[in-house]
C-alpha cells in the first residue's frame, strides 16, 4: 500500500507498463511458436515467411523495451539459423 501520492502514481504506472509488456511478450512467443511449427513441418517457404513476421515482432518488442535488445537479437539469430539449416537439408 502506497503511503504517498507519488508512490501511488508510480504503482499505477507500473501496472499499466506490466500489462502492456505482458501482451507484447505473449504475441512474440506466439510468433516464435509459429516459426518452430513451420520448421518442424519441414516447410522452408512457410518457415521463411513466419521468420520474417516473427523477426519484425521481436524487433518491435525490443524497441519498446519489453525484451532486452540482446535477447531479441539472440532469438532472431537462432530462429534464422534453424530456418536456413532447413533449406540446406
Amino acid at each position: 500500500m502506497a503511503n504517498h501520492p507519488s508512490a501511488d502514481k508510480r504503482n499505477r504506472q507500473r501496472e499499466k507498463r506490466t500489462q502492456r509488456n505482458r501482451g507484447i511478450k505473449s504475441s512474440v512467443r506466439t510468433q516464435i511458436k509459429t516459426v518452430r511449427a513451420a520448421i518442424a513441418s519441414k516447410d522452408p517457404a512457410a518457415a521463411a515467411k513466419a521468420l520474417t513476421e516473427a523477426s519484425v515482432a521481436i524487433a518491435k518488442a525490443a524497441s519498446k523495451g519489453a525484451l532486452p535488445k540482446k535477447a531479441a537479437s539472440r532469438k532472431v539469430s537462432r530462429l534464422a539459423s534453424a530456418v536456413h539449416g532447413l533449406g540446406k537439408a
